[in-house]
């Protein structure tokens, strides 16, 4: 079993970067397809991001394409959504996911994910 811990989130302004990361606190990773997933007040939680056990298979939601880079380092046992251009309505709390895989797939959908973080929030102002 893992346990996820999300990290990065605060108070940015349009246009700025921001790095989010999701580490391990019990667990290895490296047999997980991770994703992020992200939740606006009053709105269901969505797909953001989604990363293969290796790394090499890599999608992302169509709102984020171009914008967002998911990566994840195993040997650290930490994922990351780096993002950029953010926009005010990327603000969310964002989750990191992850499930069991055999293959190198990535999962697309809230029902695919076993293990959950607490989220961190993300505010972008206008």
């Amino acid at each position: 079993q893992v346990q996820l811990v999300e990290s990065g989130g605060g108070l940015v302004q349009t246009g700025n970067s921001l790095r989010l990361s999701c580490a391990a606190s019990a667990g290895t990773l490296s047999t997980y397809a991770m994703g992020w997933f992200r939740q606006a007040p009053g709105k269901e939680r969505d797909f953001v991001a989604a990363i293969s056990r290796s790394g090499d298979n890599t999608d992302y939601a169509t709102s984020v394409k171009g914008r967002v880079t998911i990566s994840r380092d195993n040997a650290k046992n930490t994922i990351y959504l780096n993002m950029n251009s953010l926009k005010p309505e990327d603000t969310a709390v964002y989750y990191c996911a992850a499930r069991t895989a055999q293959a190198d797939n990535i999962y697309f959908f809230v029902s695919n994910y076993n293990y959950w973080g607490q989220g961190t929030q993300l505010t972008v102002s206008s």
